[in-house]
């Protein structure tokens, strides 16, 4: 069957026929559209695959890892900076092993469009000696999920697969195949393979080292690495994963003069790497992200040849790559014409019009105006929009769940007062044990917990949150009188302003939650029934 899909959509198709039984994922751009697209799917209904989000990236890796202890398989799905909140279960589990197929999906945002950063996932692999898996196309990104999945079964290791931006979101015909049998429970032959205590972690360990020259000589017959020949050996070219696309889009017949080395899955070909750079006088690397093929080669090389890519800045050391910048890279012209018209200016982002968060940030701005600038820390969310004018309301924003424990570093090192403000979401993504620490030392704070009852920022999931933020409060150990709900509307903007002037006064832990539903989600609710009465 074809299907015109996006990059994340294949995968998604591919997880499912390969016959997962469950996908565990907190929504992060570029990778939300994965789980989105198994929620809405009637094989996976009909399949009753867990589909629902979890709390943060290192819960979702955890229920994988469960699910693949029990034998079956497991699809867990973040963005790439999810990859640190999850690091922690990921380096485990890859000396526990694996039992069912588990594949780990990481999303990189190079050129940072939605991200507070463009780290390499590839790197989590090396760090780890796992496998690592980085289609070319939409296809590749099908075929490749279901190979992972076998893959992480036969050699009982999880893989992670890398995606970067431009794939996960743009679309290409696919074509699918019959799906696989979910598998049955089956529990590991090894009761004690899950079991991390350090003398049975040193033989896990052992055992992953004895794999690598499998896994190395499994990359090196890989369907997914391939070696194209070319007349031209005064260049040879590596390209992995997306950068492949970009090379090929120079060549208007798909044919490069010079020999290619496609690398789409780790640890690197060795053999085929040394083949191409006896061949050839030098070497051309074009990898999305960071240089981690270029810097291997300059080790294994030992500087005996010219070597080019993004550490010479051959290619730009930071941001994405395009087909023009790779042309630029072999002394060719340009294929497009990347001028921005004048008449054309930029439009940052903003907070919608109607946001609740605008009417809180307006009580929260006048309500610490006299203290001076400097004591309000934010997290990662639309709300951090309010460092832009007109609002210039916050002035950190560093990692999801950062801002109460910044706060209160701020607080303990003597700032008063300190406000921390925090989504909904983000909140019992990573900032309720932040909370706790705050209660246990009675640290003079401010929370601000805007509550718009989703997650916003990536499309409107479902937040984990809804409907529990005051008993959450109250569980932590936040005095019932010091939680505050506000309705951040412009007719409530006195009272809210004077009940936040209230708490900042206050030498202790105080929580303000303003609740009102986020304006987009609202409206898609409201439309929701017309749509279904037409």
């Amino acid at each position: 069957m074809q299907k015109l899909l996006l990059g994340d959509e294949a995968i998604a198709q591919g997880a499912l026929d390969a016959g997962i039984s469950g996908v565990y994922a907190y929504p992060g751009t570029p990778s939300t559209e994965i789980t989105e697209y198994i929620q809405h799917s009637a094989q996976a209904a009909e399949g009753n695959v867990h589909r629902q989000w979890s709390a943060n990236e290192k819960t979702a890796m955890e229920a994988a890892v469960g699910m693949s202890y029990a034998g079956k398989r497991a699809l867990v799905c973040m963005k790439h900076v999810g990859m640190n909140v999850a690091a922690d279960s990921f380096m485990n589990v890859a000396i526990t092993g694996a039992n069912g197929g588990l594949v780990i999906l990481a999303a990189d945002d190079p050129s940072m469009h939605s991200s507070q950063n463009e780290q390499d996932s590839r790197y989590f692999g090396k760090f780890a000696f796992t496998p690592v898996f980085e289609p070319a196309t939409q296809q590749e990104a099908y075929d490749m999920t279901r190979a992972a999945f076998d893959f992480s079964e036969k050699y009982g290791v999880p893989v992670l697969m890398r995606v970067t931006t431009r794939l996960a979101h743009s679309r290409s015909g696919v074509k699918t195949f019959e799906a696989r049998k979910q598998n049955e429970l089956h529990l590991p032959k090894n009761p004690k393979q899950f079991i991390l205590l350090p003398a049975i972690a040193r033989k896990q360990y052992a055992q992953l080292l004895e794999k690598q020259p499998a896994i190395i000589n499994a990359s090196e017959n890989s369907p997914f690495n391939q070696y194209f020949d070319g007349e031209d050996k005064s260049l040879g070219i590596i390209a992995s994963g997306i950068g492949f696309n970009y090379l090929m889009e120079n060549y208007k017949d798909g044919k490069c003069p010079h020999p290619v080395l496609k690398i789409s899955q780790y640890p690197l070909p060795i053999s085929l790497i040394r083949k191409l750079t006896q061949e050839c006088s030098r070497i051309l690397v074009i990898e999305e992200g960071y240089p981690l093929i270029e810097e291997q080669l300059r080790g294994l090389l030992d500087n005996t040849l010219k070597i080019n890519g993004r550490l010479d800045n051959v290619l730009p050391r930071m941001g994405e790559l395009n087909p023009n910048l790779v042309a630029k890279a072999l002394g060719m012209d340009a294929m497009m014409d990347v001028c921005i018209p004048d008449i054309v200016a930029a439009r940052p982002p903003a907070l919608c019009v109607g946001c609740p968060h605008i009417d809180s940030y307006n009580a929260l701005n006048e309500a610490i105006a006299k203290y001076g600038q400097g004591r309000v820390f934010s997290d990662i969310g639309c709300y951090t929009l309010g460092a832009l004018p007109p609002y210039n309301a916050i002035y950190t924003c560093v990692d999801m769940g950062a801002s109460i424990t910044m706060a209160k570093g701020a607080a303990d090192a003597g700032l008063k007062p300190t406000v921390a403000v925090i989504g909904d979401s983000t909140f019992t993504h990573s900032g309720m044990t932040s909370l706790l620490d705050c209660v246990i030392e009675k640290t003079n704070i401010t929370v601000m917990i805007l509550d718009n009852s989703t997650t916003g920022m990536t499309g409107g999931q479902d937040s984990h949150a809804f409907g529990r933020l005051e008993n959450i409060c109250l569980g932590l150990g936040v005095e019932k009188e010091h939680i505050r709900i506000l309705k951040p509307l412009k007719p409530q903007h006195a009272v809210n302003t004077q009940i936040i002037a209230q708490e900042l006064e206050y030498n202790g832990v105080s929580v303000i939650i303003p609740t009102r539903e986020c304006i987009q989600t609202m409206a898609r609710r409201m439309k929701a029934p017309k749509q279904a009465q037409d």
